[in-house]
């Protein structure tokens, strides 16, 4: 029998709790109640608020004493988020769902993130119709708008409450039936890929597919490169084909599309096959061009479209860039190729194009020669565009040698 862990504040009456609990019991389901409030539980459950709190290093009677409401929220979700994971990993429940506005939503959603994709998480929230990004992230935590306030039982939140319990039982109790209709898996791959790169990710999806493989693509822009790494330490992927590395450029320089500090990471930390290299690393992304800050605005800038205005990367830039790369992809153990495209990194990387620049590139080669660890890295170079489809075949077919040796 499937077990749904609900997460709650069960130091006050919390009618609707209870209610949620017993629909679930009814749809023949389990359910396993954590405690997130800050003082004692009013009902039996099976996580305490202390255990929680506790998880991240905090006291709950410290906690309780200092009456700051702030700092109650804080520690509950830090504790949460490390405690959840583990709670799944011992099997004790199969999903996760929780109740909340701005305090509930703040505590239960960082530990949702934290579940692997595929595991039902369900969020009936007072903020699920706004912007919910901070929220669900990278992450396929289900929002559910609440529409009334969460506190207690009406007409209308009954209605909702029962939706979000059919919802996340539906999908404990069906989604094997699902499963059982569905063609086997292929290895999957996932490759990244800007409107630059296109070319060259699209000759080597081609060539992946042909060789019986599935391929995720993502679209470098920040989230995308987010979710690759989410997808990568949650166990769906196979094979790497990290082209498209352009993230860094705004991480470091400051423009809008960045991933964050953990990009390319992902795939050394879980000893998965990767080919890596360094597609449109000529450049940084802004929004509409009277947005690029002014600092940038006497630079080479180049208008993608209406809403892209890209900057070319300079030498400092890249060294910085390059410098960061190298001590990611130097996180790598085993299995892992960095592909070099000596003539451009990118469709405007080329000469007669905008951001054609031989001086930058070859910083960038260089500085990757020199602080790659190539005890462990392979690094192959070709005297071909990124875009060419001799590096695009030559870089898909090495990441399949990578996978199947």
């Amino acid at each position: 029998m499937k077990t749904v862990a609900v997460v709650g504040t069960f130091d006050t009456k919390a009618d609707e709790y209870s209610f949620i609990s017993n629909l679930i019991k009814q749809l023949g389901l389990n359910v396993f109640l954590i405690h997130v409030g800050a003082f004692e539980a009013k009902i039996d459950v099976d996580v305490n608020n202390s255990e929680v709190v506790g998880a991240a290093g905090y006291n709950i009677a410290e906690i309780v004493q200092k009456k700051d409401r702030s700092l109650a929220t804080e520690a509950a979700a830090k504790g949460l988020e490390i405690l959840l994971p583990k709670l799944f990993k011992e099997g004790r429940f199969d999903g996760v769902i929780s109740l909340g506005g701005t305090g509930g939503t703040s505590i239960a959603t960082p530990a949702m993130r934290a579940l692997p994709i595929g595991v039902p998480k369900v969020m009936v929230s007072t903020v699920a119709s706004g912007n919910t990004a901070q929220y669900v992230g990278t992450s396929d935590v289900i929002m559910v708008p609440s529409i009334v306030d969460v506190a207690g039982l009406n007409s209308i939140s009954t209605i909702i409450f029962k939706n979000a319990v059919t919802m996340i039982a539906g999908m404990l109790q069906l989604s094997e039936k699902i499963q059982n209709n569905v063609k086997q898996k292929k290895p999957i791959i996932a490759a990244t890929m800007f409107g630059v790169t296109t070319p060259c990710v699209n000759m080597a999806r081609e060539f992946f597919e042909k060789k019986g493989y599935e391929v995720l693509v993502f679209h470098a822009t920040g989230t995308g490169g987010k979710t690759m790494e989410s997808l990568i330490d949650s166990g769906f992927i196979d094979g790497v084909f990290d082209l498209t590395t352009t993230e860094w450029c705004d991480e470091i320089v400051g423009g809008i599309l960045n991933a964050g500090p953990h990009r390319c990471e992902a795939a050394a930390k879980n000893k998965i096959p990767q080919v890596v290299s360094v597609g449109a690393l000529d450049m940084v992304n802004f929004g509409p061009y009277d947005t690029v800050p002014e600092q940038f605005k006497k630079r080479n800038l180049y208008k993608h479209n209406p809403t892209t205005t890209l900057m070319r990367t300079t030498v400092d830039e890249i060294k910085l860039i390059a410098e960061k790369l190298a001590e990611k992809f130097n996180m790598a153990t085993e299995k892992t190729c960095l592909v070099l495209p000596l003539k451009g990194v990118s469709m405007i990387d080329a000469e007669g194009q905008p951001f054609y620049g031989p001086e930058e590139d070859k910083v960038l080669f260089d500085i990757l020669r020199a602080k790659v660890n190539r005890k462990v890295i392979e690094i192959i170079e070709f005297n071909n565009h990124i875009n060419d489809e001799t590096f695009a075949i030559a870089a898909a077919q090495k990441l399949i040698d990578l996978i199947e040796k």
